[in-house]
């Protein structure tokens, strides 16, 4: 018999969090902890749904999570990830792709007898994982800072969100990163942000900056106007949260068909899971679209399960894996950043809340 418990966890940010949807100063997760029988080890998992992007909400999350303690006491733990996979498909509404996050994770950690292993792989025993320097939104000085001291901790790739204050600022920080370093790659995140009929306009004025990327531009569900932007931006699109929402199979090689951007997001809380993760990436290889991994303000628990899934995959240079930082009252974790890369210390033990 499967065991299910769950705790509120309220995580705070250590400064004001701009996206184009606004500034986020807490974000709310529920931790949950599986057992057989209720006997140790312990599996940990984290549904943490994002407000206004998720298509699910934190506030209706309660229900399902008790439905599950119910239906999970007439199960038995799977003997292998697929079998995972396939109960958690079963159990829990693709409506809800935070939950089944969280709970492949669980049982996927429980199947490997606990201590948040999820994913075994080298990363677990030494090897690291490139990650991008993250630059938030804010006023000049801050976001100056911010990429001042990525760079003097040798990062080679920065991503900035614009999208939401003024673009002229917001052109200003990408030439001031450009006049620190020729070499540094720059990803540009959009969120979205950018009105369609302006977006030509700005992708112009990147012109000479030598962007990377540049992630989702337009609100996502434009599907002639992103075609179009796919097609002719000199600058490689990128396709994050028009991939939010959709789950069958046929609809997702439709989309990337139709735009065939030069890369996809993969942020399993959002999409539904690993399952889900990994069809994506199926359905993008076989059309040539590269793909990366991100966290999605996670805690250290979700963050550990993405980090090591991405690990455990063919290697990518710069995930965006380095939010762990990012809060007051984090869960205290084996995972540490040393410069541009993501460590896993494998001497330190997990301290979970519950």
């Amino acid at each position: 018999m499967l065991m299910l418990e769950y705790k509120d966890y309220t995580l705070d940010f250590k400064f004001e969090a701009g996206t184009s949807r606004g500034v986020m100063r807490q974000h709310r997760a529920y931790l949950l902890k599986i057992s057989a029988n209720g006997l140790s080890p312990f599996g940990y998992g984290e549904a943490a749904p994002l407000p206004r992007l998720s298509v699910d909400d934190f506030e209706e999350l309660e229900p399902v999570l008790l439905e599950l303690i119910n239906n999970l006491r007439r199960c038995e733990l799977p003997s292998n990830q697929k079998d995972v996979f396939d109960l958690v498909a079963e159990l829990v509404s693709p409506a809800f792709p935070s939950v089944r996050f969280a709970l492949e994770t669980a049982l996927l950690d429980l199947l490997h007898r606990g201590n948040q292993i999820i994913f075994p792989s080298e990363f677990l025993k030494g090897q690291s994982i490139p990650i991008n320097g993250l630059i938030w939104m804010g006023d000049q000085d801050f976001m100056r800072t911010q990429v001042d001291k990525k760079l003097e901790a040798g990062f080679t790739c920065i991503k900035i969100k614009v999208g939401a204050i003024d673009w002229e600022h917001e052109l200003d920080i990408i030439q001031y990163i450009r006049s620190k370093s020729r070499d540094v790659t720059i990803r540009l995140d959009a969120n979205g942000g950018f009105p369609t009929n302006e977006v030509f306009a700005r992708l112009k004025d990147l012109d000479g900056l030598d962007i990377h990327s540049i992630e989702q531009p337009i609100m996502p569900r434009q599907p002639e106007a992103m075609r179009l932007i796919c097609e002719k931006s000199k600058i490689p699109i990128v396709l994050d949260e028009e991939l939010i929402g959709i789950t069958d199979h046929r609809a997702k090689k439709v989309l990337l068909e139709d735009c065939l951007p030069a890369f996809i997001i993969l942020k399993p809380t959002l999409l539904g899971g690993f399952r889900a993760s990994l069809e994506w990436i199926k359905i993008a290889e076989e059309l040539g679209i590269d793909w990366w991994f991100t966290s999605a303000l996670e805690s250290n628990v979700g963050l550990n399960a993405i980090s090591q899934f991405a690990a455990s995959l063919e290697p990518k240079p710069y995930h965006g894996l380095g939010t762990g930082q990012l809060y007051h009252n984090n869960i205290m974790s084996p995972l540490t950043i040393e410069g541009e890369r993501l460590h896993y210390n494998h001497t330190y033990n997990w301290h979970m809340p519950f």
